[in-house]
């Protein structure tokens, strides 16, 4: 009978740690249930149709802290002074709760910004957001065609609704907005209660509408913090609670089952700030800034052969894939990963008579250049003129490197090729590139662009992958323009087929009106800056 009734107790005190664990270490209680039912195991929300409601923090996202996010708006919108102050004020984050950490971390981060330069939330965030979706949650609550999925925040609207609506299909988003004078942010964001005075819940909860189902069929996954609890409350039938080792055993929702896919991204930033990662930045900043600059006077000083090796032992690795074919070709097509295409181009085919022809690189990159650079107007016919004087022999003769991109990708696609390099009616020899930063991004759509080669070379240790494929053999000069095309599609084809990226018919006008806002901006000689687009 004692060994019944001391098994009993044991028991019942591991349910009532598991208990007091739910609604006191994890930070939320499960929503209240009137009919006593168990919580429902999270796969068993994917059948049926209707409405899934979701929780972003903590429930869409593996994550248990909004820190970084808000560390990347303070970072790229607000400078690394904010930066910094937010990473000081972390200590003083962590003894609040979840909701008054958001509310403290969106002052520090949106105060004194201008609303309608605030482009964080649809160029740099949905990057760090999407690395972080919980495979699991999407599979059950998000993918299913079936059910209509309304996602819950705690953060600024402007921080998760481009990045729940555009890449993830979410049909509404309940978030609260941040409260604007003037037309800047007062780093204050509305009340819980302002944000459901303002929303027809009954509408946006109803399934029978959207999807044709039952429209009592509304299931739930909670998340971190208690805003917007009553939702779940009393709208769901049935809600997951995911706990802190439940999170932990997520994973991430793969690149290739992003319903969208992941194309243009902008911010300097090229990891994911933790408080962490942050701190080891900012103590990296002053060396790294010293490394930079040794790094670019040995572009500038010191030969080809002595400067490679220099380069290497302070930090830059690189990979070469030779090929005997392209050694005496004039003109190489190479896909733009960052400012230095051109230049590794030119060292690895030991050539110092290769010029870099450009767009819109600033005026202080061409000054810092190691090689000529060529710059293009975009007047199709001036251009292929000055191209072909170029390769002729005129104007210093030697060789070409042109990115028929017109414009940078991070990511393992290939925009649209001109085919203006296809219309000279030489020889070209493809040229794969692959690079990988760890800290930051030496590009920008919406930045300061002088700083782009100081960036890229700030990076502790900056890769590159350099290959040289196959010269494609092309007409006399002057081709027509469909067979300068298939030569121009063809050179892309090979690139992507090296690299193992997909080719888009996007175009540099397309990366610069989601990014930027704009066609694209260049320098022109009178320092004013003016719109172009993107017809070469």
């Amino acid at each position: 009978m004692s060994k019944a009734f001391a098994k009993s107790l044991s028991q019942l005190n591991k349910a009532l740690i598991r208990r007091l664990n739910a609604l006191f270490i994890r930070g939320q209680p499960p929503p209240a249930r009137p009919d006593g039912r168990v919580v429902p195991p999270l796969d068993a929300l994917a059948s049926g149709s209707g409405v899934a409601v979701c929780k972003v923090e903590g429930g869409l996202l593996r994550s248990s802290s909004a820190f970084p996010y808000f560390m990347l708006v303070a970072l790229e919108a607000g400078g690394l002074l904010r930066g910094l102050l937010l990473l000081l004020l972390y200590p003083a984050l962590r003894l609040l709760g979840h909701g008054r950490a958001i509310r403290a971390m969106a002052a520090v981060s949106f105060l004194g910004l201008q609303k309608d330069a605030f482009r964080a939330g649809r160029a740099a965030l949905p990057r760090l957001l999407l690395e972080d979706v919980s495979a699991e949650v999407f599979d059950a609550a998000v993918a299913s065609s079936r059910r209509r999925v309304v996602c819950v925040s705690a953060m600024p609207r402007v921080m998760v609704e481009p990045f729940l609506r555009e890449y993830l299909g979410v049909g509404a988003v309940v978030a609260p907005e941040m409260r604007e004078f003037r037309g800047r942010y007062l780093g204050v964001m509305q009340d819980e209660s302002e944000v459901l005075r303002g929303l027809d819940v009954e509408k946006v909860i109803a399934a029978r509408e959207e999807k044709g189902g039952d429209g009592d069929d509304v299931v739930g996954v909670g998340g971190l913090g208690s805003s917007f609890l009553h939702l779940f409350q009393n709208h769901c039938k049935e809600v997951y609670v995911p706990t802190e080792s439940a999170r932990r055993r997520w994973h991430a929702l793969p690149r290739r089952r992003y319903p969208k896919p992941l194309i243009f991204h902008d911010g300097r930033i090229a990891f994911r700030p933790t408080p962490a990662a942050t701190l080891a930045m900012f103590m990296w900043l002053p060396l790294g800034a010293a490394l930079a600059v040794a790094r670019i006077a040995s572009f500038l000083v010191l030969p080809f052969s002595l400067s490679v090796p220099l380069l290497a032992a302070l930090g830059m690795h690189n990979r070469i894939i030779a090929n005997p074919s392209s050694a005496a070709t004039n003109l190489f097509a190479c896909n733009h990963r960052s400012l230095l295409d051109p230049l590794y181009v030119a060292v690895v085919a030991g050539r110092a008579d290769l010029a870099a022809a450009t767009y819109s690189i600033s005026r202080l990159s061409e000054i810092l250049s190691p090689i000529p650079t060529f710059r293009l107007t975009r007047d199709r016919a001036a251009d292929c003129a000055a191209m072909q004087a170029k390769l002729s022999g005129g104007g210093g003769g030697g060789g070409l490197v042109v990115c028929p991109e017109g414009t940078t990708c991070r990511e393992p696609f290939l925009l649209r090729f001109s085919p203006l390099f296809a219309e000279l009616g030489r020889d070209v020899a493809p040229v794969a590139l692959h690079s990988a930063v760890g800290m930051f991004h030496g590009t920008t759509a919406g930045g300061w662009k002088a700083l782009d080669p100081l960036f890229l070379l700030m990076n502790p240790v900056p890769a590159y992958i350099v290959q040289f494929l196959d010269t494609i053999k092309c007409g006399g000069g002057g081709g027509e323009a469909e067979a300068a095309r298939a030569v121009a599609n063809e050179v892309q084809r090979r690139i992507a087929e090296a690299l193992g990226y997909t080719c888009t018919g996007l175009t540099r006008r397309d990366k610069y009106l989601m990014l930027a806002g704009n066609e694209g901006l260049v320098d022109v000689d009178n320092g004013a800056k003016k719109k172009t687009t993107s017809t070469t």
